[in-house]
């Protein structure tokens, strides 16, 4: 009962607990959309390239309007703004299940939507990663941000194998409607959550000047900036994987609509395991070697699935890129949290933002690009080396990087 207490010991915060239930619901109805637009794109156009401009189109407004998010975030009451942009999210979710619903909808019409939410989650996600630690406080910040990830991840299980039912059953357009539906659940927590006003001079300069603060930050700590690089690399070279899920699930293993479900409700599996395995540790001592190894493992995960040709191994496979993917993601986030100061907060998880969902978008399009002229399992493989020696370089580094992660978190001790 002791390890169960210090593992969601972040719950015992009312704040965070409608937060976290929220989220969960909300995050089943985000992958049922993922997985049926990707299905959808599929199917209007039997294209990985376009496979591969679906997702740059639906991410890289968050590597180019990042950094204002970041500022805005520092400057508005977040919770107020993340209202805003979790029903913006619903319209158009909802906007693209009726166009589907009514026949009508193009491969034109899911790109503008895709676009538009990533206009959205531009602002929405450096907003909610650097809102968590108003409701938790900085003692329990590492425990709610894996706590947060277990959430993500019990989606990433559930979401992938619901859609694939209902979109073999019903079709991709009642994915989308339930997903609209599912915000209402973050909305009714936002809306019960009381958390105290920003400090009075908060976001009082001008954006631009506050966004170049937070370049300056990034850039003078060496931790920092290793751990976003990395997280970019990986992003870039081994994210798109999922991109690509549909032709290995249908063209690769022979696996349909379902077996897509089930490839990435593996992935999720895997990656809910990383997350309490995060959950369960206390502070921020040695995640360093955590990153490294972790970015090494999912690239060597990725490899093997590229080889895979049979379908329960490739899901079997997919565990492990699951488990490592999440596991850098989070304890890079959990790292660059407790090493940013409060001010700072917004803007540094606009660059996280950027490097982790930023960057996979331009990795797509180079993706899709690559399984049109090389195949998809060329295409992954290539993206698996890269992460490899990312972590490797990262793990070198390490014992100088530590330096100036002392220095940060005693700065930090200091406040």
């Amino acid at each position: 009962m002791r390890a169960t207490a210090r593992i969601v010991r972040a719950l015992r915060h009312p704040n965070f607990r409608l937060y976290i239930g929220g989220q969960l619901v909300s995050l089943v109805g985000t992958w049922l959309q993922v997985v049926a637009q990707s299905w959808l794109v599929y199917r209007l156009t039997d294209s990985p390239f376009l496979l591969g401009v679906a997702g740059f189109v639906g991410q890289a407004p968050v590597f180019f309007l990042a950094p204002l998010g970041g500022a805005v975030a520092d400057r508005m009451d977040r919770r107020r703004l993340l209202l805003f942009t979790q029903s913006s999210s619903a319209v158009l979710a909802g906007a693209l299940g009726a166009l589907t619903l009514a026949g009508h909808v193009t491969i034109g019409h899911v790109l503008v939507i895709a676009g538009l939410l990533g206009v959205v989650n531009a602002v929405d996600i450096p907003t909610r990663q650097s809102f968590v630690v108003e409701m938790v406080g900085r003692e329990d910040l590492p425990n709610a941000i894996a706590l947060n990830s277990s959430a993500v991840n019990s989606a990433r299980v559930l979401g992938p194998a619901v859609a694939g039912f209902v979109v073999a059953a019903l079709g991709e357009g009642w994915c989308f409607v339930l997903n609209a539906v599912s915000f209402l659940a973050v909305l009714l927590g936002l809306a019960l959550i009381r958390t105290p006003p920003r400090p009075a001079g908060a976001g009082r300069g001008s954006a631009l000047a506050e966004i170049r603060d937070a370049w300056r930050f990034v850039t003078g700590a060496p931790m920092v900036r290793a751990l976003l690089v990395l997280l970019g690399l990986v992003s870039a070279m081994g994210m798109p994987y999922a991109v690509l899920m549909p032709i290995f699930a249908d063209r690769i293993l022979g696996g349909g609509s379902r077996g897509l479900g089930i490839l990435l409700g593996a992935t999720g599996v895997g990656a809910l395991a990383a997350a309490l395995v995060l959950a369960s540790r206390e502070g921020p001592r040695g995640l360093g070697r955590w990153v490294a190894a972790a970015a090494t493992g999912f690239g060597l995960s990725l490899v093997a699935f590229s080889a895979s040709r049979l379908f329960w191994l490739s899901a079997a496979v997919l565990l492990l890129c699951g488990f490592f993917m999440m596991m850098q993601m989070a304890a890079s986030n959990t790292l660059l949290q407790v090493l940013t100061p409060d001010a700072l907060r917004g803007r540094v998880m606009a660059a996280y933002s950027m490097m982790f969902m930023g960057m996979a978008p331009f990795g797509a399009l180079g993706a899709g690009a690559a399984a049109d002229r090389l195949g998809a399992p060329l295409a992954v493989a290539i993206g698996g080396v890269a992460a490899v020696a990312g972590g490797i370089v990262f793990a070198v580094r390490l014992p100088r990087l530590r330096v100036s992660a002392r220095a940060l978190l005693a700065a930090q001790e200091r406040e």
